[in-house]
């Protein structure tokens, strides 16, 4: 039996959970906190990183004490701690993993640093027991990615956008229509009010092979036709949230069936199945399209419950939980070891490809592949 604290501090959610893992890996949520700052980033309409650092400052102590009172459980009872190294907003990312290694030295008890992208890979199987192989689609307001997930710790990036991520296009469609921060929901309401034909947007990248993406034209299509229109009124405002968001979901569906086709070409013998996550996935027509492609594909599309879609701990001690339970099958006395190799010494990272053999998208920085 496994207890495990996570810590989740990447972008603008506080977040700690404690999870039970039993000797065949079924997992027991005993507590999973998340404090939303949306509130503080409103005003600006976007998440602002040194607001976002100060905050999680201020609230992780709390929401960790939070953590463990509601799970019932002491510190000297976790067998390790997790917490997010990278990627994302490196004020953030400091805060969390300094919080997680000095719990971990207080208490003797190993520390493991994890990828927050692998822990939205890792999520489906947590909640639904999901088998490798399998696709990830990874759809959030800082990535977009189709990712192959092999083995654990085996991951292929498939394709990934080129420019901005889904939910960056929308929260920027949003503000410049006007409509408020998160842009997101906020889109999706306006969408449902509005006529996704009276516009004809750009589907980026269609022409192309390959399973990259774009969506910096598109929001810049949407910019254009609005001006068009100006005085810009409200079922104007409504129609191009329609078809804009009729233009995203038709790139996702058609990439979506290519990868459903290059899983089949790869594994003839496996059941093909992707799994969704991250806050975009709770889009109802993308969601819909996503399905409508998996019947079509005969595939098995997986969405885990919205509330571990998002940026949350569970996942992040969940993806931990699998890591210490291979090692520990090697050399049981690693429960016992203050820190697993150089997890102590993990530099935060603001950018952390979950794929290390691909290439990089845009290049090489100092701060290291940008994903």
């Amino acid at each position: 039996m496994l207890t495990i604290l996570g810590i989740e501090t990447s972008c603008d959610e506080t977040a700690a959970a404690v999870l039970e893992i039993d000797q065949d890996g079924k997992c027991e949520i005993l507590s999973n906190v998340v404090h939303s700052q949306i509130d503080k980033h409103t005003p600006f309409g976007g998440v602002v990183p040194e607001i976002a650092a100060r905050a999680h400052i201020q609230l992780l102590d709390g929401i960790v004490e939070q953590a463990m009172k509601t799970a019932n459980v002491n510190y000297s009872n976790l067998s390790a701690v997790t917490a997010t190294a990278g990627p994302g907003l490196i004020g953030g990312v400091i805060v969390g993993l300094m919080t997680a290694k000095s719990i971990a030295m207080a208490i003797n008890k190993p520390l493991i640093a994890v990828n927050h992208l692998e822990g939205h890979a890792l999520t489906a199987r947590m909640t639904d027991q999901v088998e490798f192989p399998f696709l990830l689609l990874l759809v959030s307001g800082g990535h977009t990615q189709y990712l192959l997930v092999k083995a654990l710790g085996e991951y292929e990036r498939l394709g990934t956008t080129i420019d901005d991520a889904i939910g960056e296009a929308f929260d920027k469609t949003a503000k410049l229509l006007g409509l408020p921060y998160p842009g997101g929901p906020a889109v999706e309401k306006a969408a449902k009010l509005g006529d996704p034909t009276v516009y004809k947007l750009p589907r980026p990248l269609l022409d192309r092979p390959g399973l990259d993406m774009s969506f910096a034209g598109l929001k810049t299509a949407v910019r254009t036709a609005a001006l068009k229109e100006e005085p810009v009124s409200e079922q104007t405002v409504n129609n191009l949230c329609a078809s804009f968001q009729e233009a995203v979901a038709d790139v996702v569906g058609q990439r979506s069936a290519r990868a459903f086709q290059l899983f089949k070409d790869r594994y003839p013998d496996t059941p093909p199945k992707m799994v969704i996550a991250g806050g975009v996935a709770a889009n109802e027509a993308i969601r819909t399209r996503l399905n409508q492609v998996a019947a079509e594909q005969h595939a098995e599309l997986i969405a885990p419950p919205h509330k571990l879609c998002t940026d949350n701990a569970a996942m992040i001690a969940w993806a931990g939980a699998e890591r210490l339970r291979q090692l520990a099958a090697e050399d049981p006395s690693i429960l016992e070891q203050n820190g697993i190799g150089d997890d102590m010494n993990e530099a935060p990272r603001p950018r952390w490809p979950l794929d290390k053999k691909s290439e990089s998208v845009v290049g090489f920085g100092r701060k290291g592949a940008k994903v």
